[in-house]
């Protein structure tokens, strides 16, 4: 499945299902319930959201640098994590929620 995220203010955004599903997650949106395949981020809900990306995205690279100091500290190879961090995927995602919050429209996904 796919995450299809539409705006006024932007192009539509595609996600595959397991990273819009992490990134509505980190912004406090319900992927689990029966609207989940649905939904509306309202301007006014965007500044929290942006931030609640950031933070994780901080917290993930924070995350990674300890995982391979402590493998360094034991003499062991680093750990290896995924090709493409959340810095990544959630870029676009950022850009667009950025555009919309300026803008003043809503993003909108399964409608």
């Amino acid at each position: 499945m796919l995450y299809k995220f539409k705006s006024k203010a932007t192009g539509d955004l595609i996600m595959l299902q397991p990273n819009g599903r992490r990134v509505l997650n980190i912004i406090g949106k319900d992927t689990q319930a029966d609207t989940g395949d649905k939904g509306i981020i309202l301007p006014e809900q965007m500044p929290a959201a942006l931030a609640a990306l950031e933070a994780a995205i901080v917290q993930e690279e924070a995350e990674h640098q300890a995982a391979v100091a402590a493998a360094l500290e034991r003499f062991e190879p680093p750990p290896r994590f995924e090709a493409i961090a959340l810095r990544q995927r959630a870029r676009p995602f950022i850009e667009m929620l950025r555009r919309c919050q300026k803008a003043g429209q809503p993003v909108v996904w399964g409608v």
